[in-house]
Parts: C-alpha cells; sequence; structure tokens
C-alpha cells in the first residue's frame, strides 16, 4: 500500500501564530494556496489556516469585530489550534479516514516537531485517478442529495443555507437544470464604511467576469443574489463516466465538487470527499 511520504505534498506555507491575518491572507494570494501552517516562536505546529476559517470569523460580526477588522488581529485567534497530524510512513488509507471521520481537508505531515509536508484532497485525487481508474463510475461515489438554490435567492439566504446543511458548495439551478456553483471562495465579504455615515456596514465583494475581465463589484449584502456571485461557467459530468475523470477535472480546474447530470437534468454531484471514499 502507498505510504503518505509517496502523496504528500512537500511545499507548504507556514506562517507564525502571532503575525496578523492580513499577512496570512496575503501568503495564500501570492502563493494561491487555500491553507496555511501555523508555528509557534520554536516553530512548532500550533494550528492550521484556511480559507473557510476566514470566511466565516469575517461572518461572526459580534461587536469585538467591528471595533477590529480581521485583518489587525493575530492569526493565532482565527486558526484552528491542534491539528491532526501524519507521519510519512503511515498509509494513504489513513489519510482518507482522518479527514472523513474530522471533516477536514488536509493533513500536516510531520516527524517529531518537524514538518514534513501537507496531505490534500488534491494529492488524493491524484493518486484516486492514477490508482483506481475503472473501479467506480461516478454514479457509484456521488451524493444525490443535491442542496440548490435559484439565481434569484438572496446571499442571506445562500449563506445561511450553506451554514445549516454544513456543506461548502452550492448548485445553482434553473429548472432543474444546474446553471452555476456557489462555494465559499466565492462570497468574501469586506466592511466597507458607508460614505454618507461613515458606519460600518456589512457589503460583499465579489469577482465576475464580464466579457473576460475581471471587475470586482462592492454591493450591499442584502441585495446580492446568487446569480450575481455564482461561477456560471460550469463544469458537468455525466453520472456513466468514470469517477477517475472526475478526479482529473477537479485537480486540472481547481474545483472541489461537479454536478452530476443525466441528459442535463441534475442527478446529483461529486465532491472530491466523495471520491476520497473510493479508496478505502
Amino acid at each position: 500500500m502507498m505510504k503518505i511520504e509517496d502523496v504528500m505534498n512537500e511545499e507548504v506555507i507556514v506562517a507564525e501564530e502571532n503575525e496578523q491575518v492580513s499577512h496570512a491572507r496575503n501568503l495564500m494570494l501570492k502563493y494561491g494556496y487555500s491553507r496555511i501552517l501555523v508555528v509557534n516562536q520554536e516553530d512548532k505546529l500550533v494550528g492550521i489556516l484556511t480559507e473557510k476559517d476566514l470566511t466565516r470569523k469575517m461572518r461572526s460580526n459580534g461587536p469585538k469585530w467591528k471595533r477590529r477588522t480581521i485583518d489587525k488581529i493575530s492569526i493565532r485567534r482565527v486558526m484552528t489550534p491542534h491539528p491532526v497530524t501524519l507521519t510519512p510512513t503511515r498509509e494513504v488509507r489513513d489519510a482518507v479516514e482522518i479527514m472523513i471521520k474530522n471533516d477536514i481537508s488536509s493533513v500536516p505531515v510531520v516527524d517529531g516537531d518537524e514538518i514534513l509536508g501537507i496531505v490534500t484532497k488534491t494529492e488524493l485525487m491524484d493518486f484516486y485517478r492514477d490508482k483506481f481508474a475503472g473501479k467506480w463510475k461516478v454514479s457509484d461515489l456521488m451524493t444525490s442529495e443535491v442542496v440548490t438554490v435559484n439565481e434569484n435567492h438572496s446571499i442571506g439566504h445562500v449563506i445561511s443555507t450553506m451554514e445549516d446543511q454544513k456543506i461548502g458548495k452550492l448548485i445553482v439551478v434553473r429548472d432543474n437544470e444546474p446553471v452555476g456553483i456557489i462555494t465559499s471562495a466565492n462570497i468574501s465579504f469586506a466592511n466597507v464604511e458607508d460614505p454618507e455615515t461613515g458606519v460600518s456596514v456589512e457589503k460583499i465583494a465579489f469577482l465576475r467576469k464580464i466579457d473576460g475581465q475581471e471587475k470586482r463589484n462592492v454591493r450591499e449584502v442584502s441585495m446580492v443574489t446568487a446569480g450575481d456571485i455564482m461561477t456560471n461557467h460550469l463544469i458537468k459530468i455525466e453520472q456513466t463516466e468514470d469517477a477517475s475523470s472526475a478526479a482529473d477535472i477537479m485537480t486540472k480546474k481547481e474545483v472541489s465538487g461537479i454536478p452530476v447530470v443525466n441528459d442535463n437534468e441534475l442527478v446529483g454531484i461529486i465532491t472530491k470527499t466523495d471520491i476520497i471514499r473510493g479508496i478505502q
């Protein structure tokens, strides 16, 4: 059986726990990573910080967060502490079990106090594609209960649906045909001051491709709809395809879920989590 050291990514982004969140966010943007490992002054792993942590914290708008923007806060206050880790000689299957059991998408690899790398669902997609081609069809692994919204649903409805269902992505449908997808990466909140009153108003910044150009729009949250923020170059996959094709698409297109169709009708969704279940 393959070992963790055979599949792990040795490139990790590390930040110190006392640095500000803005430093972590800049690292993520600069290197295109959605997570960073957090160390203390002795370079010992103490936490992990993901894009999801940032999106979640930006929304918990209690009085403290209102007074002080999240960027100025230390990483330690936003990170997930004491991450589960693996040693390099454990089996790949162990990473799958840990991810599913703890509902996480990455596991740092350590030897004693030394950080050696990280295993994410992306590495496991490559592993699946190489080792399990021909084993399962998309319909064998997909989730057929798909949570959907329509284009006119408000952003508030989208976010509360994601939180209630504890999911990171939603399919946007028009007459049961998938037309878009929304993930937590589509939603990045900005506290913008209202020029009239100087009061901080929660607004949302979202990128849209208009004629191939990315335009950054900022609008009050209450006005934004699912249709505004969805990614509409939708990749779909037929339920009869080999699941390794889905793994391949996820890696190449950098997406974590693909709507599954049968003659363009939405019948399910296949995510990285669904695929790694096929490794066990």
